[in-house]
């Protein structure tokens, strides 16, 4: 209006004043009457509470911690000078409540102590508490009527799900302010009260009430009077003839008026004492009506802090009925906290959350849920789960009574239906490995690099290593892949989704990325064991080196079988061109470590369930490669680089330029008399196949004394003891200097000193070259095969004399090789993924592409290169 302007104060601020003015004269009159409540108060009341209710989770009530912002379940006001809210659902509550401790809360605005196993009647102090607004007692075992003395401040109100009995009150009628009221599974029985217009969700459901429908709720679903055979009338079939609502209850009639009492005259003390009490009383008004006024906005507040409503019929929640729509009314069992879980929350509360679909894995969908006071965890809908119900809770139990570890996401609950089985896990901001490794995380983030991926994979061995020595050594994972290993913010990697595989169905159709973890036995018997969680941690950590997803299949040319291209390529003596190409782009001074960390994931992925490490034995092989004090391969300053020790003339350094075939060999960190390597099974013998990781320690006056040679993969020989140690050392016994000494390397030009100048094969190392050789091949009609890959790996130099043995066969060939590190700018125009890769070209154009092939491999290729392409007649 034209009065609330800048310069005229509003009315309402008058008024305000002038309330504020007769509320401090009403506390000053009444103050002698009035007991004082304060937090302290509150806080005696519930720790009385604590000591009177048994419960099984423990709470953290202490004196010695502040009740506003430590104690669970416990809201304050905004000043924290009273209790607010009491939320204590699936605590493990039972036993009677105390009715008297409510009467000294009488701040409260809400309470949730559903699903626990209260028994005995609800206290009527509770229902009329001057304040509260919501009451959520569902899911317990009370028992008795409900109390017709009702707050009139009542929102919410659920008693669903109990043991009570007798008629609905009709004191409901005479609550303004009640929204919704949930009274389903009870044993309620006579007529349905009328009540008051404000209600939007109403459910008497399975009870044994009788009667029609009264005429205030015949809008509700039928579904909202459902098992109630007496009822009629209304969304329900019509009622007989004779049959009509019930009426209002009866007003309880005053005091009967004595005959003459109307024409008595009062005595003087008599209009005294209605003075005074009316004064009284008008005092109270007053103050009352100033309370609504002062209270009437924190009281809109709070009421959107209370629990929201749970989904019911006639309403929806798309997101939350994605994991919870196999849950019943009629089934809804409690979810079950685990021992250490701070969480505060129910079934209910879950299935109200927020959902977002975080992935699709092999044994179900995992969601992220926000709850309605802000927490957030991470929900696993498990599906075609084949074990039945006692089965399903021995298991969680063992997967729950795993120690805290800082490398394993703890399982906090779990909740089981016949339609519904879920689990709940921590949330960790920081992904998973699969969405860093691969480039498709949502942050930003770049490449992973060594020391990071390094520090993820030794985390999750760490976490797979606890869990198989938990229970007992016989938990296994049973799942383990990248996207099972979930990162925290500062990338501590923590293992999840173990234990479950035993309660899966065997016949599961399991997509390929999985089946590309999975240990050979594993696919052939469906049956995990911790050894083939062994090999599916091998192909973790090749996921880690390659940069190849396990099992993808985007094409004809991907991988799929990852530990078998990898053998491949070691098999053929190309074991640098196996690392990702990201990881050789932005260090080169960690290879020693990448071919030892190959060394340990070979291990793993052997076909020999027997030959395969425990994962402790990994987690210790693992440290080897980079120790825990920063003193490894890898650490900072080196005092040797890969190209020195290649460029040495020392036979030892000669072993590693050119090492034998199916072996590969390298030294432990600088340590030039600590060496590893890895042997290929033999073929045509019992260890076809396997891939054994053997340890030789070369003594100081070497070559006068012979090496020490140990396995470190478990191998079963009569000569080979359970320590790894060769029992018949014929090194000692037929040792001579003489074996380790030949010529001078700089003799033997037939490997590594492959001539470029002329020819078919040409090394290319400028633009300009490449330029030049493209245009001759085209003039010529050639077809040019062109293979980027890396300068550091001496490998790739051995197999060189293979591409003149090609060229020379097929003349219609030209091969390009080009360095990805020295052409780099070069190379990133190429679709290069791993090295090596090759490209066929002709005329200029693409024509055929092949990545990470062995000889035989790309000489296939080359054979369908050119029968598919006719020969151009060559220039004379």
């Amino acid at each position: 209006s034209s009065q609330d302007s800048p310069l005229n104060p509003p009315q309402s601020e008058f008024k305000i004043s002038m309330m504020r003015i007769v509320a401090a004269f009403v506390f000053l009159l009444l103050s002698p009457f009035v007991s004082p409540a304060d937090i302290d108060s509150d806080k005696q009341a519930l720790l009385e509470f604590a000591s009177l209710v048994p419960h099984v989770r423990k709470l953290n009530w202490n004196t010695t911690l502040p009740i506003c912002t430590s104690w669970t379940g416990i809201t304050c006001s905004k000043n924290n000078d009273r209790v607010t809210a009491l939320r204590l659902p699936g605590s493990g509550l039972y036993g009677p409540l105390p009715e008297k401790t409510f009467e000294k809360l009488d701040a409260l605005r809400i309470i949730s102590l559903r699903s626990n196993n209260l028994q005995g009647s609800i206290p009527s102090a509770i229902l009329s508490l001057p304040f509260i607004r919501s009451l959520y007692f569902h899911d317990n075992n009370f028992s008795g009527s409900i109390p017709p003395t009702l707050s009139p401040r009542l929102v919410n109100l659920d008693l669903s799900a109990n043991a009570l009995s007798g008629n609905i009150p009709g004191t409901l009628r005479n609550l303004t302010q009640l929204t919704d009221l949930s009274l389903q599974n009870n044993s309620l029985t006579g007529p349905i009260p009328d009540l008051p217009p404000s209600l939007k969700y109403l459910n008497v459901s399975y009870n044994s009430l009788n009667g029609s429908v009264p005429s205030s709720v015949k809008s509700f679903p039928a579904s909202a009077f459902q098992g109630n055979s007496l009822l009629c009338g209304g969304p329900l079939t019509p009622c007989p003839e004779n049959t009509t609502s019930p009426s209002p209850s009866p007003t309880p009639p005053g005091p009967a008026k004595s005959p003459g009492t109307s024409k008595r005259a009062l005595s003087t003390a008599a209009i005294v004492g209605i003075a005074v009490g009316g004064s009284f009383l008008l005092f109270i008004l007053l103050a009352l009506l100033t309370l609504c006024c002062a209270k009437k906005k924190d009281n809109g507040q709070e009421s959107t802090t209370a629990a929201a409503p749970k989904a019911k019929p006639g309403r929806s929640d798309n997101k939350a009925e994605e994991f919870g729509s196999g849950v019943q009314e009629a089934e809804k069992n409690k979810l079950v906290f685990f021992e250490g879980s701070s969480y505060n929350f129910d079934l209910e509360d879950l299935l109200r959350a927020s959902a977002e679909v975080l992935g699709k894995g092999s044994y179900g969908t995992t969601y992220k849920a926000i709850l309605e006071e802000g927490t957030t965890v991470v929900v696993k809908r498990l599906k075609e789960v084949a074990a039945g119900k006692r089965e399903f809770e021995q298991q969680m139990e063992a997967v729950g009574r795993i120690s805290p570890h800082g490398n394993v996401a703890p399982l906090r609950a779990y909740y089981f239906s016949k339609d519904e089985k879920l689990l709940v896990y921590d949330y960790y901001q920081g992904g998973n490995f699969s969405m860093l490794l691969h480039g498709n995380n949502e942050g930003g983030r770049g490449a992973l690099d060594w020391e990071q991926r390094l520090k993820i994979c030794l985390g999750a061995a760490k976490g797979i290593a606890h869990i198989h020595s938990s229970s007992g050594a016989k938990l296994l994972h049973g799942n383990i892949k990248s996207p099972n290993v979930l990162l925290t913010q500062d990338l501590n990697a923590c293992v999840s989704d173990y234990g479950i595989a035993p309660l899966m169905s065997h016949h599961t159709l399991l997509p390929s990325r999985s089946l590309g973890y999975r240990a050979p036995e594993a696919i052939e018997t469906r049956k995990h064991t911790q050894k083939s969680d062994v090999y599916s941690f091998g192909v973790l950590l090749l996921e880690m080196l390659t940069g190849k997803a396990a099992g993808k299949t985007t094409g004809h040319e991907e991988v799929v079988d990852l530990p078998k291209w990898v053998q491949s390529v070691v098999r053929e003596e190309w074991t640098g061109e196996v690392f990702d190409v990201e990881l050789i782009k932005q260090q080169h001074n960690v290879e020693e470590e990448m071919v030892q960390m190959l060394q340990v994931a070979m291990a793993c992925v052997s076909k020999h369930p027997d030959s395969r490490p425990s994962m402790e034995e990994v987690v210790n092989m693992m440290e080897e490669v980079r120790p825990s004090n920063g003193s490894g391969a890898g650490s900072g300053n080196r005092a040797s680089s890969p190209e020195m020790i290649r460029s040495s003339d020392s036979p030892l350094k000669d072993l590693q330029k050119d090492p034998p075939s199916n072996c590969s060999a390298g030294p432990v960190a600088e340590d030039m008399f600590h060496w590893q390597a890895t042997i290929m099974g033999p073929p045509d013998s019992p260890y076809a196949g396997g891939v054994f990781l053997v340890s030789i320690h070369f003594p100081p006056d070497y070559p006068f004394k012979p090496p020490k040679v140990s396995f470190k993969t478990r191998v079963y020989h009569p000569n080979i003891n359970s320590n790894g140690s060769i029992c018949l050392d014929i090194l000692k016994e037929q040792w001579s200097p003489a074996l380790t000494i030949s010529k001078d390397t700089g003799d033997d030009d037939s490997v590594h000193n492959v001539d470029f100048s002329g020819g078919n094969v040409h090394l290319i190392t400028t633009k300009e070259s490449w330029d030049e050789k493209l245009a001759e091949a085209g003039r010529d009609g050639k077809i040019v095969i062109a293979n980027f890959s890396a300068t550091w790996c001496g490998p790739c130099k051995i197999v060189a004399p293979f591409y003149v043995e090609l060229s020379e066969k097929h003349p219609s060939l030209m091969f390009l090789l080009v360095d990805v590190d020295e052409l780099s700018d070069f190379s990133s125009t190429w679709d290069i993924k791993a090295t090596p890769t090759f490209f066929f070209l002709k005329n200029g154009e693409q024509i055929g592409k092949l990545v990470g092939a062995n000889k035989p491999e790309l000489q296939k290729k080359v054979t369908s290169i050119i029968d598919s392409v006719p020969e151009s007649p060559q220039r004379p």
